[in-house]
């Protein structure tokens, strides 16, 4: 019986080892006991002595045995997939972009009651946004203007921002300006701090005195050095008319100094009216006439009690416009300006400072100015402002930079002249751009008003004050 309960706990799947340790204990325990039956001759003490070690050595196997069986954890089932849930109210297949097939009116369908469906709470109104107020940012740069298409009427609007001492202020975003197109508020489009390349159409005045125009010409020889090779220059003068040097070429080409040099006049001397002498006579008569009748004596050329002083030419606005015409076929994408050297003198222009302002505003360019001679002098630039009728006016520069956001310099000596050059440069290219979108109707050729905000305190904003929509918008 102990053999048998041996040959039971090795069947159970112990290992050789621990069935070879337990068979040679249990072979000693036998001769042990064997001796002790022997000894006592008592069965009893026997039977319970042969019992007790068996009882603790299945045991002590069945606990070694089950070990490995209790660390092996068994390994879940994956989870069985489901279908999804049918659709409610569709009952046939789907297709993409026409829905499912409508339900049939069959008695099963008509039978099943709806379940009525919760109704959806419709989320509270958001508060409305300022007015005047921009959420979404404009594109920046001036790659994005660049690409910029235009479907309506499209408006550029450079600005400058100076501070109380005439510098210019940086570092501006396009959450600091606003802009109001006949007081109505415009979202800002594209927003560009880029320096933009400049097509400058150089307007110079020979009809300055000797004095001042030799100090014109000394400065000349910087205009060059205020431009880049990136930039493109034109040369105009005036006297009796305007007169074109040369059509827009590069900043730094050689061309441009050779034309500037040639520019160079000595300028022109007051008259002095002649009522008497040889030299007021009229030289050739006919008939007790005189022939030349702008020198009869009681007309035009006076006598010895009327005094009539000489005309003075000053064709300003006839130059500008000139100047005009050729930066109007130059890209968009650049900025247009018209330079002036001049005492600010204007008289005998065939075009009026309306015409010109009107063609100016109409294709987005703005004027610049050093002012010289007389009007650059202390005070006398404000007094020359003042224009009395049917005369002359002694200073009507001001009123084009204002008209067009351009700005003006006076300086009376070369060196101011010539930093002058590189600050007008440097002033319109790197003017803030902004671009949006007008309101009005592209059909409306009418004026319309612009106000340019900058929100920062102490700070001179320069644009220009309004503008008239053209067709050149659209090309």
């Amino acid at each position: 019986m102990f053999i048998r309960a041996i040959g039971n706990l090795r069947a159970s799947a112990a290992s050789d080892s621990l069935w070879i340790a337990a068979n040679q204990a249990a072979k000693a325990r036998s001769r042990a006991l064997k001796q002790d039956f022997r000894e006592d001759g008592n069965a009893v003490n026997v039977g319970w002595k042969i019992l007790a070690p068996a009882v603790l050595l299945v045991v002590g196997l069945g606990l070694v045995a089950g070990i490995p069986a209790q660390q092996q954890s068994a390994v879940p089932d994956a989870p069985t997939p489901q279908a999804p849930p049918a659709l409610q109210g569709a009952s046939g297949p789907i297709t993409p972009g026409m829905g499912g097939e409508p339900q049939s009116n069959s008695p099963a369908s008509s039978s099943t009651t709806a379940q009525p469906q919760p109704e959806a709470t419709a989320p509270p109104p958001a508060s409305p946004p300022s007015q005047d107020s921009q959420a979404t940012p404009p594109e920046e740069g001036a790659a994005a203007a660049a690409r910029f298409v235009v479907q309506v009427n499209e408006v550029v609007v450079p600005v400058t921002v100076k501070d109380s001492k005439g510098n210019l202020v940086s570092g501006l975003t396009w959450r600091d300006f606003k802009v109001y197109e006949n007081n109505t508020y415009e979202p800002i489009r594209v927003f560009s701090v880029d320096a933009a390349p400049l097509s400058i159409a150089f307007v110079i005045d020979q009809t300055l005195p000797g004095n001042f125009m030799s100090q014109v010409n000394q400065s000349m020889g910087a205009i060059q050095g205020a431009l880049t090779p990136y930039d493109e220059a034109a040369v105009f003068t005036y006297t009796n008319g305007p007169k074109e040097w040369t059509g827009f070429t590069g900043g730094q080409s050689a061309l441009l100094p050779a034309v500037l040099s040639l520019a160079k006049s000595t300028g022109s001397d007051p008259q002095i009216p002649e009522n008497s002498g040889p030299l007021a006579g009229c030289p050739i008569r006919q008939n007790g006439m005189c022939v030349d009748p702008t020198i009869q004596p009681g007309r035009s050329a006076g006598n010895d009690t009327f005094i009539t002083l000489p005309k003075e030419i000053h064709s300003l606005n006839d130059a500008i416009l000139a100047a005009a015409k050729e930066l109007s076929t130059r890209p968009k994408d650049r900025r247009r300006m018209i330079y002036v050297v001049s005492d600010g003198k204007e008289y005998g222009s065939k075009a009026t400072w309306k015409e010109v302002v009107k063609y100016l505003q109409t294709n987005n360019i703005a004027v610049f100015a050093t002012l010289v001679g007389d009007s650059a002098r202390f005070g006398q630039e404000w007094i020359d402002r003042f224009h009395l009728p049917f005369t002359m006016y002694d200073n009507i520069l001001f009123k084009y930079t204002a008209a067009t956001g351009g700005d003006m310099f006076a300086e009376g000596q070369v060196d101011g002249m010539e930093k002058s050059y590189a600050k007008v440069a440097e002033e319109a290219r790197t003017q803030y751009t902004l671009v949006y979108l007008s309101h009005e109707s592209i059909y409306d050729d009418r004026y319309r008003s612009l106000n340019v905000i900058v929100g920062r305190p102490n700070v001179v904003v320069t644009a220009k004050p309004g503008y008239y929509p053209s067709a050149q918008i659209y090309k």
